[in-house]
């Protein structure tokens, strides 16, 4: 009898089908862009958060003695500033360090603002349709309408500028784009089977349309979010840029290159490492987002 027995353990784990993360790391691990921007995108993060270790000076002192003082490989450099100072004399790489706290932070902000409410909205129109689905689209189409830097600038005017008037601007600029892909999916998804059974099971309508429906649509808001999180960095540095958004002595970059302008040709490095911390932070994001697209959708996914 013990002969008969087949050690099956070995045999039962290799015909387990492989996690749900495993399948996600196998497809998002094939783009090496994406790859790239996640490690670029974790290092920032490790950056903002680790700020007052990794940053030799404030990011507001000012050494009065080193004004406009070039990076350290050029001639004229004050050994005690790498990437240079600016017209005050504050360190550079410190304000970058700390210049990623307030753009990640930026980011999440308007994300999570826009995200809640564009979803709320979108899964209002989809489910119930009829007049309330008409004036919520007829709304997001008119906030469409605008230049989306335009119409968040006329909200920072309104609110009055700020970094937490700009936030709320960017964000309400970025939400119809949560609400029409939330009512697509809805539409698309309150039709099928397990939505029919849980409403004959007796689920009520807040059950099914937060509990039923929305798990099945969140692969094209994940994507979404990431984009509107370097869009929103990009609206908050020009807004900043404007004089609308974060206010000096704020560390952020729009703010740092608005408060540069002046000098851009007689101290190159204080609008370029600013503008490179921007661009290298946005292209993260972005080729984090296009692997995210590539894991999530099946239709993109390799045999």
């Amino acid at each position: 009898m013990s002969e008969a027995i087949e050690p099956v353990g070995d045999k039962a784990r290799l015909d387990t089908p492989p996690s749900v993360l495993r399948e996600f790391w196998h497809y998002f691990s094939e783009n090496r862009g994406a790859v790239i921007g996640l490690t670029i995108f974790l290092l920032l993060v490790a950056a903002a958060i680790a700020a007052p270790l990794l940053a030799p000076y404030s990011p507001t002192g000012q050494f009065r003695d080193a004004l406009l003082k070039p990076p350290i490989w050029q001639e004229g450099a004050d050994p005690r500033f790498l990437l240079g100072t600016d017209a005050v004399g504050r360190d550079i790489l410190s304000r970058l360090i700390y210049g990623a706290r307030f753009s990640l932070f930026i980011g999440t902000v308007v994300v999570i603002l826009a995200l809640v409410t564009g979803v709320i909205l979108g899964l209002v129109a989809g489910y119930f349709g009829g007049w309330l689905d008409t004036g919520i689209m007829r709304v997001m189409d008119v906030i469409l309408a605008f230049p989306s830097l335009l119409l968040a600038l006329v909200l920072v005017a309104i609110l009055g500028p700020g970094l937490m008037n700009a936030m709320i601007a960017i964000a309400l600029v970025l939400q119809p784009h949560f609400v029409r892909l939330t009512r697509a999916a809805v539409m698309s998804e309150r039709g099928r089977d397990y939505v029919t059974a849980a409403r004959v099971a007796g689920a009520g309508r807040l059950r099914l349309m937060f509990v039923t429906i929305l798990p099945n649509c969140l692969a094209p808001l994940i994507v979404q979010a990431t984009l509107s999180f370097s869009t929103a960095i990009l609206d908050a540095a020009a807004l900043g840029f404007l004089g609308m958004g974060a206010q000096p002595p704020t560390p952020e970059w729009g703010t740092m290159l608005a408060e540069a302008r002046e000098f851009i040709l007689r101290a190159w490095w204080v609008v370029t490492f600013p503008g490179l911390m921007i661009l290298i932070t946005v292209l993260a994001i972005n080729l984090t987002g296009d692997g995210l697209r590539d894991a999530l959708d099946p239709k993109l996914k390799r045999s």
